[in-house]
């Protein structure tokens, strides 16, 4: 029998709301726009505010006006919104990968103070179907926990003769997490505005990102960030794509928009 294999899941968590109220002697009070989703109005309504464009003579729909920001690289007024994902059933490669975004904001499971002994694994996408690469990742998988469990129990003996019973299991398990490896499942929360996540889809969404978390992207693209907002994903779509090798893998395409006019 081999180590559990974890299964990637996603929640969303937390959206931004539009939340005003207050129209009466402001010079939005003329403002009407026909999108229902919040990160959109509240979107358009950074965006007439930085021009003072609250009059709408032209009929602009708010995708319409979504689109005209995106051709002008107008990305500031993204910014006001987003939202927060949990993730699980991932592994250490593609957090270490998904905390390089800047502008993205992390809380992830601390092996410090979580006790990974019945740790489960997530098999990268080029061995899930190859049996002779699942039974060496087996072998890893049984030496490397053994080696943890005996380290931590180790490291719980050297540190015997301190009183805070919590110091000695962080000091003991934050010793012996030196041998896992980045196979190991791991959780994360994830927040970001809007802007932040199109970069992340930008470049994690392509073909030669990381397979892991090129994954994770096109599935937080298709079940969270395009229903949430479409008009602010508009220039951006799923495409299959064939590699010279035969193989099929789903990735982000990010499409040019009509001209832009102020």
């Amino acid at each position: 029998m081999g180590p559990p294999t974890a299964q990637f899941r996603i929640w969303k968590v937390a959206e931004t709301k539009f939340t005003l109220t207050d129209w009466e002697d402001t010079a939005w009070r003329v403002w009407a726009t026909d999108s229902v989703q919040d990160a959109e109005r509240l979107s358009e309504f950074a965006g007439r505010l930085c021009y003072q464009s609250w009059n709408n003579p032209s009929g602009r729909s708010n995708s319409q006006y979504l689109r005209n920001i995106i051709g002008m690289q107008h990305f500031s007024v993204l910014e006001h919104a987003g939202f927060s994902l949990v993730l699980t059933g991932i592994s250490r490669a593609l957090t270490h990968e998904f905390v390089r975004h800047r502008h993205l904001s992390p809380s992830q499971l601390s092996q410090r103070f979580f006790n990974e002994e019945d740790a489960a694994v997530v098999v990268p996408p080029l061995y899930r179907d190859d049996p002779d690469a699942l039974k060496i990742l087996d072998e890893v998988y049984m030496v490397v926990m053994d080696a943890y469990r005996r380290l931590n129990k180790l490291g719980q003996a050297k540190l015997d003769g301190l009183a805070d019973r919590r110091m000695r299991r962080k000091r003991a398990r934050e010793a012996a997490r030196a041998v896992l490896p980045n196979m190991i499942e791991t959780h994360i929360v994830m927040s970001g505005n809007h802007r932040s996540w199109r970069e992340f889809f930008e470049k994690r969404g392509s073909a030669h990102a990381d397979s892991e978390i090129r994954e994770a992207a096109v599935r937080i693209f298709v079940e969270v960030a395009q229903p949430m907002a479409p008009a602010i994903y508009q220039d951006f779509r799923v495409a299959r794509q064939t590699l010279d090798n035969g193989e099929s893998i789903d990735v982000l395409e990010r499409f040019p928009l009509e001209d832009a006019t102020e």
